[in-house]
């Protein structure tokens, strides 16, 4: 019998699977395994280079599922701390390397027909990662359906929607995806969503991209109709990026850092880490309920869906260039 493992430390809100690994690693959380040490089922592998720093997460048993907080599946994370100063170069660089990404997780080949799935509202900027992305990707299905001597072979069938959110259609996100699959029987579908995570560095500056599928507004408690393949017949891969943190997670980690450069815990003899749960449980809801973004976030949610976009678009349709993939979706 697989043996579970124990959680009994408060883990931060999060989306990411980078967050909640590093959680149970660290001195903050009770664990079966001691400091420094993952659960038995969960593998990491890190490489770097000099823009770029890329973590691949597996988690392979239910036990290590349940100590994470994540579904069982890969999860791959790129972190780019330095973005704001990125040359144009170097967002085609990351492109790239999200395309590579893609290919490998949705084991793209020359055929394949995709469903892209801007999930979130385009009325609140910090949600609208999913709609920017889907207005900038190259869809190609109606013209390889309707006038197939009219484009390039190396192109393949790519549609996408924006289904909005239930306060806006009143229907199920999950409902709405799910019947366009059912209709247009794409081979794969990836779903783009703004997430939550529990480190303020990583706000804006991270992109997971995992093949467990999505629960769309997971991350801030609005859990929703699940989208994987279970739930929409074919695999589902999700791309996201945290564009916000909850305001206890923030206080939270604001006063672990003025702690550790102090020398000493800022609310009394908690232990380090110990703070979440306490400021959890002594704020009222309103405050647990606020969440908070950065004020650059206009600008970077329109550099980051150009940079998924590209990547979607890479992957996609094999062999195109993005000047020659930009020149044909202008």
């Amino acid at each position: 019998m697989e043996k579970k493992q124990k959680n009994d430390g408060y883990m931060p809100r999060t989306d990411l699977a980078l967050d909640a690994a590093e959680f149970i690693k660290s001195k903050y959380y009770v664990e079966a395994a001691k400091e420094g040490t993952l659960p038995d089922g969960i593998e990491m592998d890190v490489q770097e280079d000099e823009n770029v720093k890329i973590t691949k997460i597996k988690v392979d048993t239910d036990g290590a599922a349940e100590a994470i907080g994540k579904e069982k599946g890969n999860y791959i994370t790129l972190e780019i701390p330095n973005i704001i100063n990125f040359e144009p170069s170097d967002f085609e660089n990351l492109s790239h390397k999200l395309a590579e990404i893609l290919r490998e997780v949705c084991k793209m080949e020359k055929g394949k027909s995709v469903l892209i799935a801007g999930l979130g509202n385009w009325n609140v900027t910090a949600d609208s990662l999913g709609p920017k992305t889907v207005s900038k990707v190259f869809v190609s299905r109606h013209i390889k359906q309707y006038m197939p001597d009219e484009i390039d072979e190396r192109v393949n069938q790519l549609a996408a929607i924006s289904p909005g959110v239930l306060g806006i259609t009143g229907i199920e996100t999950g409902e709405i995806i799910c019947g366009t699959a059912e209709k247009i029987k794409p081979d794969i579908i990836i779903a783009i969503d703004a997430l939550a995570s529990g480190k303020i560095q990583r706000i804006n500056t991270t992109i997971q991209v995992a093949d467990t599928g999505i629960s769309p507004g997971s991350g801030l408690g609005n859990k929703r109709m699940k989208l994987s393949k279970e739930t929409m017949g074919v695999p589902v891969i999700a791309i996201g990026v945290p564009t916000v943190v909850d305001a206890v997670t923030f206080a939270g980690d604001a006063i672990d850092s003025l702690s550790e450069r102090l020398g000493k815990n800022m609310i009394g003899d908690i232990a380090p880490g110990g703070n979440y749960r306490r400021l959890r449980e002594y704020f009222d809801e309103d405050f647990n309920d606020l969440v908070v973004t950065p004020k650059d976030i206009d600008n970077v949610m329109e550099k980051l869906s150009e940079v998924i976009a590209n990547g979607i678009n890479l992957c996609v349709h094999q062999g195109l260039s993005l000047s020659e993939i930009n020149s044909i979706n202008c």
